[in-house]
């Protein structure tokens, strides 16, 4: 079997195969895998986001506040009044032979400003240029969390973009009803900011007599219960742990209420601070925050190694799955505002399709035509290969998940074009060959090299 002959049985079985492999994307059967129609095709949800950046900021600050009460907890260190502002921390060191120490442990943190008076007296803020970077890595951090939240969610090629300093366009293709859109923007908009913090026993029975003001005053917050907001705590402003160290969180079931509960797991550092606290505060009430409302405070009867819990209420297995997906794909740097909300129809998507349809199927047909009356055989071949090319290139996007979008249908009607060029030109040479007195083997294989 000469070299002219491999190449045939080759592009037939090419053919063949790719032609068997597309068939079911092709056709969008029910079996195998489909390729997802974009926004501008089948309709869905468009929404404009903002961003809260300022809140990022005051996050970064509490941070700050709970590294410092973490350091001088552990190195000993003896610190009163530490105060949390929205823009800054303070406190009074008040064993001057530590301030190395300390001093040293604060230069590690970058962008701080530090000011300190002889009593001792600290007050740490951001500086410019760390406040505009926390800022603008929040916005960034935002559209990674909404992105990863919604793929969690099973949703088809959602797209989640930024757009200016702190704005987030997100569109979700195929949101169609009012209930999987509110579904989708609560799952967007849940700030999941998870937080363990320490009831303040000392004053816990004069939460009703305390204003929030006065509470702060105390280094304390008054947050409600999450099932009965008559219900009121009395909390140690800075939590024990944030969620930024929750590694995994899944849904299960109470054994005794069958009631869906959501069991966190912490990072290696989370799991040691947890369990150092644990082993300190044997006997002294824990909270489980969730996005502001106390879910549970425990006693503590040991300590907790593992680096594990769990967080309970009355949730529905729904809202529990929704929870643990923003859980884990972490918290929302700062909360987002619903600036801008269309939903877009299909209408346009199906006149799109249907233009697009015609336009490739009476291009596909006259290149056809043409090619088989100007080039005889060699033209019936080349629109084989037009033909399985255009099954190949779905069934890959198929196998990908691709999103077919209006510009993708054009690419596809140019392909036609393009590859039909190509097969002008390559015949275009075999006859000039064949004219000059060339061999057809010889007029074939260097019509194809293109020399």
């Amino acid at each position: 079997m000469n070299l002219l002959n491999y190449r045939l049985v080759i592009f037939f079985l090419v053919t063949l195969f790719g032609i068997i492999f597309s068939i079911p994307s092709f056709l969008q059967t029910d079996e195998g895998k489909k390729i997802s129609l974009g926004l501008d095709l089948q309709g869905g949800l468009h929404m404009l986001l903002g961003v809260e950046t300022p809140k990022a900021v005051e996050g970064k600050i509490k941070s700050i506040a709970a590294t410092v009460k973490y350091f001088t907890d552990k190195e000993l260190i003896l610190i009163d009044d530490l105060i949390v502002q929205t823009d800054h921390v303070s406190f009074t060191l008040l064993d001057p032979d530590e301030q190395q120490k300390l001093d040293l442990m604060l230069e590690e943190i970058e962008g701080l400003d530090i000011k300190k008076n002889q009593a001792l007296q600290y007050t740490i803020a951001l500086t410019p240029q760390e406040i505009e970077l926390v800022k603008d890595m929040a916005v960034a951090q935002v559209v990674e969390t909404v992105r990863n939240r919604l793929d969690q969610f099973g949703l088809a090629e959602p797209s989640v973009t930024r757009q200016g300093d702190e704005d987030i366009v997100v569109q979700l293709p195929g949101i169609k009803t009012q209930e999987e859109e509110q579904q989708a923007r609560a799952l967007i908009s849940k700030p999941a900011n998870l937080e363990l913090m320490a009831i303040d026993e000392t004053k816990a029975d004069q939460v009703y007599d305390l204003t929030k003001e006065e509470a702060l005053g105390f280094g304390d917050v008054i947050l409600e219960d999450s099932n009965n907001p008559n219900t009121k705590y009395l909390l140690k402003q800075i939590p024990i742990l944030t969620g930024s160290e929750v590694v995994d969180a899944r849904v299960s079931f109470d054994q005794q209420t069958n009631q869906p509960v959501i069991n966190f797991t912490l990072s290696t550092f989370g799991a040691k601070v947890f369990g150092d606290f644990t082993a300190k505060n044997i006997g002294n009430r824990l909270a489980v925050v969730l996005d502001g409302k106390v879910f549970s405070a425990p006693v503590i009867r040991e300590r907790i190694g593992g680096g594990s819990g769990q967080i309970s209420g009355n949730f529905t297995t729904e809202e529990a799955g929704n929870v643990a997906i923003a859980l884990r794909s972490g918290a929302l740097p700062a909360p987002i505002l619903v600036l801008e909300k269309r939903s877009v129809g299909p209408s346009l998507g199906a006149d799109s399709i249907q233009a697009s349809t015609i336009a490739l199927i009476a291009g596909f047909i006259l290149v056809v035509i043409f090619m088989v009356i100007y080039y005889g055989v060699g033209g019936i071949v080349a629109n084989i290969a037009l033909i399985t090319n255009i099954f190949i290139i779905i069934a890959v996007m198929a196998m990908f998940g691709a999103t077919l979008t209006l510009p993708g249908m054009a690419g596809i009607v140019l392909t036609v074009g393009m590859a039909v060029d190509a097969n002008v030109i390559i015949n275009e040479r075999i006859r000039e060959l064949l004219k000059e007195g060339k061999s057809i083997h010889k007029s074939i294989e260097n019509g194809y090299k293109m020399r």
